[in-house]
């Protein structure tokens, strides 16, 4: 795969400026979260994105602040591209009481409706079909609102998977099925489990598109988002996307991603999308280094004041674990 990236032509300077700077965002915020974990300081584990950035930041710069996205349990680069708040997102990391879910949910649980954050879910292929049922409450609703749900590649061997896919293709559904195939589902290599080289093939037994992209490239995953949002929003259907991505790290915080050739991991880290975006932007005179130097100034000063809005916070109170639940024991 080559490391250039595809022409921008068509996409707006502020568009492109706007995506290298969110990308840069999630980045940061995922460094910084890698570190206070190293301090002990996050309870439970840690999925980072660091080097997916480009797919969910493509993806999400081509929806309205009404639209939806579900998420999984490598979720921050997704609610961070949406719209989320930094300082609540770092505080529910944390497991602090003024986090997204009041310090309950943790990484695996940033949800914020506002922005269109319907959560995360640590289950495997769970959020799905939960896109699908939004994606039907929007139709219902006579709303042109669209669900961009994202998912990896191991999630795609899931039933839910292809139940979900199977209703929204029948039903004509605006709903965008984004798969991440980082090529390993945990330590399990993609291509063991899965018959077919690239798993948008299967989107023609549902009835729709499948659209393969790199999705190290913010400008193919952009161009691939904006023609399924566009045509889902005008009622034409589902697309399923697979971006062809790769993480950085291992599995979670724990994992030291051994299964993984040496060559390999270097190849793909070559290909990093925020670099890659940046000489790019450089060469075409839309950023320069003054510029470049400011966006990174900027984004370094904001995830550090989330960090400590986050390590000032409060731990919740002992008396408050039986609040916002469903049902209470008697």
């Amino acid at each position: 795969m080559s490391s250039n990236m595809a022409n921008t032509e068509g996409i707006g300077k502020e568009t492109l400026v706007y995506m290298y700077r969110k990308m840069l965002e999630v980045r940061r915020f995922e460094e910084k979260v890698w570190d206070l974990f190293g301090r002990n300081i996050i309870p439970g584990t840690l999925h980072l994105y660091i080097g997916e950035e480009a797919t969910a930041v493509g993806v999400c710069s081509n929806l309205r602040a009404d639209d939806y996205v579900t998420s999984t349990h490598r979720g921050h680069g997704h609610c961070i591209a949406k719209g989320a708040d930094l300082n609540r997102m770092m505080a529910e990391i944390l497991g602090r009481s003024t986090g997204y879910c009041k310090g309950k949910g943790g990484s695996m649980h940033v949800a914020d409706a506002s922005v269109g954050i319907l959560g995360a879910t640590a289950i495997v292929g769970s959020a799905i079909p939960i896109a699908v049922g939004a994606a039907l409450a929007c139709r219902l609703q006579k709303t042109d609102r669209v669900v961009a749900c994202f998912f990896g590649d191991g999630a795609s061997n899931n039933g839910a998977f292809h139940e979900a896919l199977n209703m929204a293709g029948a039903w004509k559904l605006p709903v965008i099925f984004v798969c991440e195939n980082n090529l390993y589902a945990m330590g399990t290599r993609i291509t063991q489990v899965t018959a077919i080289e690239n798993i948008a093939e299967r989107a023609e037994a549902y009835g729709m598109p499948g659209v393969i992209v790199d999705g190290n490239d913010v400008v193919l995953v952009y161009r691939a988002a904006r023609e399924a949002v566009e045509r889902a929003r005008n009622g034409s259907g589902p697309t399923l996307i697979e971006c062809k991505t790769y993480r950085h790290k291992g599995h979670s915080r724990f994992d030291p991603a051994k299964y993984r050739p040496p060559k390999e991991v270097d190849e793909w880290i070559r290909r990093d999308p925020i670099p890659r975006l940046r000489e790019k932007l450089m060469r075409e005179g839309i950023l320069t280094l003054e510029k470049a130097g400011k966006i990174d100034k900027e984004v370094l000063e904001a995830v550090e004041e989330c960090a400590r809005y986050a390590l000032e916070s409060p731990d919740p109170l002992p008396e408050e674990a039986l609040g916002d639940v469903f049902a209470k024991a008697r």
